[in-house]
């Protein structure tokens, strides 16, 4: 049963890429010095066969014991980082259950979020290219579906678990009681590219790190500290509704799998 609702919530899951640019970006928290001065902090990828880059490469394999597991299945769910439907993630988390048409502001500012994550990331990546797992070997299957282009784009530093961990950071702020609990799962987002094959562990740590980062300069800002006043009232009137998430249960049991 707990298999059974997580593959059905992977179902629903859109499989585009989840930090792909939209057409008319939303707008940014920082601006474009802000976000060049995070990339250029980031540290260059590990050297291909170095130490390092060996270690990344061991660890991804071991990762592929998971494929079609419980926890490739969360994997699928958590490659869904468009605001609407990521803040279904935080459900389980939080004790409640979070939706666009209620949650508007709290939507408006993961959007923002989404991109200036996305942004650092990518000007991080621009720097140099280290392949994905799922490029490297073309034959490797990916728990979403990856166009060839996909798999050929660069790997360092990971823009979901950049975006996953800022995620994280912001709902861990706008509900202090729950903030460890949220701040996992932001992890849990990042650690899931590295069970799609998306991503090694270099390429999640430093993405995380570049995530909380960002949202380090994002909170401090006056629009996101306005916004922020609007969505904790939004997460107030969810929690008074005293709705819950059915797929918590299948979700305790994913994440409770060791990794390999």
């Amino acid at each position: 049963m707990k298999r059974t609702a997580l593959i059905l919530a992977a179902a629903c899951v859109m499989t585009v890429p989840a930090h792909a640019r939209q057409a008319t970006p939303p707008a940014s928290y920082l601006d474009h010095a802000a976000l060049q001065a995070l990339a250029d902090a980031v540290p260059p990828a590990p050297v291909a066969g170095s130490p390092r880059d060996l270690a990344d490469t061991v660890a991804s394999d071991r990762l592929r014991a998971l494929e079609n597991s419980d926890r490739w299945m969360l994997a699928t769910r958590h490659a869904e980082l468009r605001p609407a439907f990521a803040l279904a993630h935080f459900d389980c988390a939080l004790g409640l259950r979070l939706t666009a048409g209620e949650s508007p502001r709290l939507v408006s500012i993961l959007e923002r979020i989404l991109h200036d994550a996305n942004e650092a990331a990518e000007l991080a990546k621009a720097r140099a290219f280290r392949p994905r797992p799922v490029g490297a070997d073309p034959e490797r299957p990916a728990c979403t579906v990856v166009s060839p282009a996909g798999r050929a784009s660069p790997s360092y530093p990971s823009g979901s678990a950049t975006v996953g961990a800022a995620y994280g950071e912001a709902i861990a702020a706008l509900d202090p009681e729950h903030a460890a609990e949220a701040t996992r799962i932001g992890h849990e987002i990042a650690v899931s590219r590295m069970v799609c094959g998306m991503h090694y562990p270099s390429d999640v740590a430093e993405g995380e790190k570049l995530g909380k980062a960002a949202f380090r300069q994002i909170a401090a800002t006056p629009a996101y500290q306005a916004d922020a006043v609007v969505a904790r009232e939004e997460i107030g009137r969810a929690r008074a509704a005293g709705l819950t998430s059915p797929a918590c249960a299948a979700e305790r049991a994913a994440l409770a799998t060791p990794l390999p």
